[in-house]
C-alpha cells in the first residue's frame, strides 16, 4: 500500500520542492491550487518501485514552457487530467502511474490531480531530483531514442481563444519543439502528459524517491520555521547534506530572456576575491569562485536562499540583496539515466557558454 496524500503534504511539497527547484521549477501558487485542488477531489496515492508492475504503464506529467508574468497563459488543474486522457486513448490502454520530471515549486505536485480524478498512481520517481531548463534532461534516456512516443498538450487561455489540444507522436527530440511551439500559441505555459513507457524501462532510468524525498525536505523546512531563518538554513543543509558555500550582497545580475524562452545569464554574488558567479538557464547550473575555479556544477543541487531561509527564484533576486548559496553534491542524492546522458548537455553548454560535461560525467562512466 502507498501512502495516501493529504492537505498537509501539499505545503511540504512545496517547501520541498522550491529548494530542488534551483532557482526555477515553476510556481507556488501553481502547485499549491494543483495540491489542493487533489487532495479536496480524490486520494492520491504516492507509491514506489516495488509497488509497481514491470509491465505497468508510467507516463511522465509536466508542464511545458516559461511564461514571463507578461503573458496571458491560463493553465487549469483539469488540463493535466484530460493530456492523460488523451495519451491513453491514443495508447488504448490506461496508465498505471504518472511520474515527473523534476521537482520544483509546482511540479512535485503535477501527477496529483490525475491520480485524484483517474485513478493514476503517482510515482515516486523523478527525471531529475532537481530542476533543470531542458525537457531532455528529465526525459529518462529517451531525448535521443528514435522510438516512437506519445505526447499531449492541453491547456490555454480560453478567453483568448488560444485553448489547444495537441497529440503528437515521434522521436522524442522531434515531437519536443512540437510541444513546445504549441505551448507558446496557447500563451507560454501548457500541461502534458508524455512517453508512456513500460515500468520496468522506468525503474532502471528514474530517480527513485524524488517525491518523497522533497515531502520530507519540506516538512522539516515547516517544522524550522518558527525558529527562524539560521535554522531554517541549518535544516536544509542538514536534511540534504549540503554546504552553504557563499554568502554575500548581490554585486551584479546580468540574466535576459531568449527567443527559446530560457532565461539566461550570470549573477554574481560578494565582491573582489570573495565573489562567486552563479551561471543561469532558468536555473542554476554551475557556480564559478572569483579565480574562476568550478566549485559546483550540474547535477549538482545549486539553491539561493534569503536569510531567512526562503528558497529565491531568479526572478525574484535583485542587486544588492543578501543571498546564500546552497550547494549538494550529485553524490548526494540519486540521478537519472538523462543526467548521465552526454547528449543533454551541448545544448546548454551553448547557452551558457561554459564547460558542464566533463563535471557531469566526472566520475560516473569509470564504474563502467
Amino acid at each position: 500500500m502507498g501512502r495516501i496524500l493529504i492537505e498537509k503534504d501539499v505545503e511540504a511539497a512545496i517547501a520541498g520542492g522550491s529548494i530542488f527547484a534551483c532557482g526555477g521549477g515553476g510556481w507556488v501558487e501553481h502547485g499549491r491550487m494543483l495540491g489542493t485542488a487533489a487532495v479536496n477531489a480524490g486520494q492520491p496515492e504516492l507509491v514506489g518501485a516495488e509497488e509497481i508492475a514491470d509491465d505497468a504503464i508510467i507516463a511522465t506529467a509536466a508542464a511545458i514552457g516559461a511564461p514571463a508574468s507578461t503573458t496571458d497563459w491560463q493553465m487549469l488543474g483539469v488540463d493535466y487530467v484530460n493530456a492523460v486522457r488523451l495519451v491513453e486513448k491514443e495508447l488504448g490502454r490506461p496508465i498505471h502511474g504518472l511520474m515527473i520530471g523534476q521537482n520544483g515549486k509546482s511540479s512535485t505536485l503535477n501527477a496529483w490531480l490525475p491520480g485524484a480524478i483517474l485513478g493514476t498512481k503517482v510515482i515516486d520517481a523523478v527525471g531529475d531530483m532537481r530542476a533543470h531548463p531542458t525537457g531532455d534532461m528529465g526525459s529518462i534516456g529517451m531525448a535521443g531514442s528514435p522510438e516512437t512516443m506519445i505526447q499531449a498538450v492541453v491547456g490555454g487561455n480560453r478567453a483568448k481563444g488560444a485553448y489547444l489540444e495537441v497529440v503528437a507522436k515521434g522521436a522524442t527530440a522531434r515531437v519536443s519543439p512540437i510541444l513546445r511551439t504549441a505551448s507558446d500559441m496557447s500563451g507560454g505555459f501548457i500541461a502534458s502528459c508524455r512517453n508512456p513507457l513500460p515500468a520496468a524501462y522506468v525503474k532502471r532510468h528514474a530517480a527513485w524517491g524524488g517525491i518523497s524525498r522533497a515531502l520530507a525536505l519540506g516538512e522539516a523546512v515547516l517544522a524550522a520555521g518558527p525558529k527562524g531563518g539560521s535554522a531554517v538554513i541549518d535544516t536544509i543543509a542538514r536534511e540534504l547534506d549540503g554546504a552553504i558555500i557563499a554568502q554575500g550582497k548581490v554585486s551584479r545580475k546580468s540574466v535576459v530572456y531568449t527567443p527559446e524562452a530560457f532565461d539566461v545569464g550570470t549573477i554574481t554574488v560578494d565582491t573582489g576575491d570573495r565573489a562567486v558567479t552563479l551561471h543561469v538557464m532558468n536555473e542554476y547550473m554551475a557556480v564559478d569562485d572569483a579565480g574562476g575555479t568550478r566549485i559546483a556544477s550540474f547535477p549538482d543541487i545549486i539553491t539561493t536562499l534569503s536569510t531567512e531561509g526562503h528558497p529565491l527564484s531568479v526572478g525574484e533576486i535583485v542587486e544588492g540583496m543578501e543571498i546564500l548559496v546552497l550547494h549538494v553534491e550529485k553524490t548526494k542524492f540519486p540521478l537519472s539515466s538523462s543526467v548521465l546522458d552526454p547528449a543533454v548537455y551541448p545544448p546548454v553548454e551553448r547557452a551558457l557558454g561554459i564547460d558542464l560535461t566533463s563535471y557531469a560525467l566526472a566520475g560516473i562512466n569509470d564504474k563502467g
